[in-house]
């Protein structure tokens, strides 16, 4: 019950951190603002408010905390003197765990599609089915605020949360560790919080794409749930049933076998969850050079270590694209249907 309380009140106390921040952007209540300004404020005062966000985020706040107690539990064994990793202190909160309870990002990689669907599957149909879609377009406002002012105000309340976890868990190695991080530490976490925004973000378009189609709530749910665990569990085995198929034999030559893990990883590569923990690992791990098979003369003269920030950027630019054209491709789609979709009163 204590818990729950505490839950409550700072579910107010950020309710009125969001009032006070859409005052300070989008201008105070008794000017004239602008309607797109307006449609935004309301929906995070409503997504806020929302028994669905109270649950939400109080289940992705308790695994926050299970995985951070674990890795800082589990530092001093993480933490090798050979390891060409053993000074990112504050990058390995993120990633150890000791087999008990999976790490921050694959936490992340799991809850994430659901937070995005379920912030969004109803976007649209719910505002049907009560009738106030069609008070909404009524008042002169163009129709294509309604369906950018959900995504704006679902991808605000998206990144406030994620960095609100990301804060808290560097905030909580500070205080453990007592070593502050470093500038490439600081930035490859900012980094990380980002490509986890986007990889909601992706969900968060789909799940309105289906909003859009279905006039229902729970098929649109269905629907978005279907997706994410088709790509989770379905799609893994039908990859591994097709390259087990076509794997090369024991007198193959090297460039086949390249050329088959290459094909390999671009079918793997086609699910959102693989190129996240792609990006993530590199980010996360600055050991890590190379993401696809490598030949013994490309090996020849490496040397071992950390790579600099900007190279593993560099490295995770392609999986970046990806996420980037699946969740503009989601948006544009759901952007057309609504804008030639016809709405009548009901």
């Amino acid at each position: 019950m204590i818990f729950i309380t505490a839950i409550l009140k700072e579910m107010k106390t950020m309710n009125d951190l969001v009032s006070a921040l859409s005052k300070r952007w989008f201008g105070a209540s008794d000017r004239k603002m602008h309607p797109f300004r307006v449609i935004v404020r309301k929906e995070m005062s409503d997504q806020i408010r929302s028994w669905r966000f109270i649950i939400l985020i109080t289940i992705i706040a308790l695994t926050c905390f299970g995985s951070l107690y674990t890795a800082l539990a589990n530092m001093s064994h993480a933490v090798k003197p050979n390891d060409p990793e053993g000074s990112f202190f504050f990058l390995k909160l993120f990633t150890i765990s000791d087999g008990t309870m999976p790490s921050f990002t694959v936490f992340i990689s799991f809850l994430g599609p659901l937070l995005g669907i379920s912030l969004g599957f109803d976007a649209i149909n719910s505002e049907h089915n009560r009738g106030t879609l069609s008070r909404i377009l009524s008042q002169p406002i163009h129709r294509d605020y309604i369906i950018n002012a959900k995504f704006t105000a679902a991808l605000a309340t998206i990144s406030c949360m994620l960095f609100a976890l990301g804060l808290l868990v560097i905030g909580a190695g500070l205080f453990s560790i007592g070593i502050p991080p470093t500038p490439g530490e600081f930035m490859r976490m900012i980094f990380f919080i980002l490509l986890s925004v986007l990889y909601v973000a992706f969900w968060l378009n789909l799940s309105i794409l289906f909003s859009v189609l279905f006039r229902q709530p729970a098929t649109s749910a269905l629907s978005a749930i279907a997706v994410w665990v088709f790509f989770s569990v379905f799609y893994p085995l039908i990859v591994n049933l097709i390259t087990k198929s076509l794997e090369p034999s024991a007198s193959a030559t090297p460039q086949q076998i390249i050329a088959f893990d290459h094909f390999r990883l671009g079918l793997m590569r086609l699910m959102p969850n693989q190129l996240f923990s792609e990006a993530t690992t590199t980010l996360l791990m600055p050991s890590v050079r190379s993401l696809g098979p490598l030949t013994m003369e490309q090996m020849i003269g490496a040397l071992p270590g950390p790579l600099p920030l900007g190279q593993s950027l560099l490295l995770v630019w392609p999986q970046v694209t990806g996420l980037i054209a699946g969740t503009l491709a989601s948006f544009v789609i759901s952007y057309t249907l609504f804008m030639r979709r016809e709405i009548r009163p009901r």
